[in-house]
């Protein structure tokens, strides 16, 4: 029903920054809790960021609050991750979810996942 594509990962070194696109397919998009995960190696897929479906409300991991903002633009269909100050620690794989009309629901709530797209932060 709904199609989940990241993009955005890269190489970058610490203190530098990226921006993560997460472009849905489907209908209501709109109408879809998303939210940010990533796994590290070795490593349980832990939560990022979320946003809700209506109202734009948004909650982040400690680990990343003051520096990972997540948005939408319904328009397009996509949730983006904007990440500044990296640090070596934010290395993983970042995966983008939706849960139908969502109210801060824990990671097995989320029906849809993409890929997931690589992030490498280098001292």
């Amino acid at each position: 029903q709904v199609q989940l594509v990241e993009s955005g990962g890269g190489l970058v070194q610490a203190g530098g920054s990226l921006r993560l696109s997460c472009a849905a397919s489907g209908r209501t998009f709109s109408s879809y809790t998303m939210g940010w995960f990533r796994q590290a190696p070795g490593k349980e897929r832990e939560f990022v960021a979320t946003i809700r479906w209506i109202g734009g409300n948004t909650y982040y991991a400690d680990s990343v609050k003051g520096r990972f903002t997540i948005s939408r633009d319904n328009a397009k269909n996509t949730v983006y991750l904007q990440m500044n100050s990296l640090k070596p620690e934010d290395t993983a794989v970042y995966y983008c979810a939706a849960v139908w009309r969502g109210s801060w629901p824990v990671i097995n709530e989320y029906d849809y996942w993409g890929q997931g797209t690589r992030v490498t932060v280098s001292s």
